[in-house]
């Protein structure tokens, strides 16, 4: 008898990390939600991907709107009837500066999408996995190498991921009774859209501007895929994954 399928869902699935992720477990044989705020990416992600048009779902919807992530969630539930993962990836930056000069507006609108947003998905994803039968899941959060130190001008995403990190590790100790494991990617330099500015200079502790080494993105697909394999008694808390040389260990 053929093994049923798992079901993930990714948030930010219609670029760079979310879309190397999606393509990864849909290229292992999972069925894949892939949501965000926009239907033409997230229909290239699918189209993009091996068995995408198959076993892939994309559901568009705002991370940030707790409506709409009940109905994300309600819908992949009538559509798969449970979740074996949710991938919290979805995030947002704002342009480097020091916090007397950033508005307010800035930093809430990171916080609503990086913070809140996860907040609000894993809150759904552990309602559903805690009442599923079997019980049980995985849920993996995207913090960040900021999770752990800084880059120059970065307040609201910085402080965003240092509250993601919490998530995960209260996340990781209130699933334990139900099966559900937690675990965070902290991710440097994926050559993706976001990151690309880092090929071409960007601030350093020191003052100078240097370009740095950035990785590909499928690598981290492939990173997220090995968390998501485990058996459920095996969780990976924490995983580093960055471009060889960047500045990281030694930043500063």
């Amino acid at each position: 008898m053929a093994e049923t399928a798992k079901i993930a869902l990714v948030t930010g699935g219609g670029t760079g990390i979310g879309r190397a992720a999606a393509e990864a477990l849909l290229g292992a044989g999972w069925k894949v939600v892939v949501t965000g705020r926009h239907q033409e990416t997230l229909d290239e992600t699918l189209k993009g991907a091996q068995a995408g048009a198959e076993n892939g779902l994309a559901i568009v919807a705002d991370v940030a709107d707790p409506d709409a992530v009940d109905a994300l969630f309600a819908e992949t539930e009538k559509r798969f009837g449970r979740l074996d993962l949710l991938f919290n990836n979805a995030g947002t930056g704002s342009p480097a500066t020091t916090i007397d000069e950033i508005p307010v507006e800035t930093f809430k609108r990171v916080i609503d999408v990086n913070v809140t947003g996860a907040f609000l998905c894993a809150r759904a994803a552990f309602a559903l996995m805690r009442r599923q039968k079997p019980q049980g899941g995985r849920i993996i959060n995207n913090g960040s190498i900021s999770a752990h130190a800084p880059r120059v001008g970065s307040v609201p995403y910085t402080t965003s991921k240092h509250a993601v990190s919490g998530l995960t590790k209260a996340l990781a100790l209130d699933g334990r009774p139900f099966q559900i494991a937690c675990g965070q990617i902290d991710i440097g330099n994926a050559a993706t859209a976001l990151a690309e500015k880092m090929t071409r200079g960007v601030p350093q502790a020191s003052g100078h501007v240097m370009a740095e080494p950035v990785m590909a993105p499928e690598e981290v697909g492939a990173a997220v895929l090995h968390m998501a394999s485990l058996p459920l008694s095996t969780n990976i808390l924490s995983m580093t994954i960055m471009a060889t040389n960047m500045p990281f260990v030694g930043r500063g």
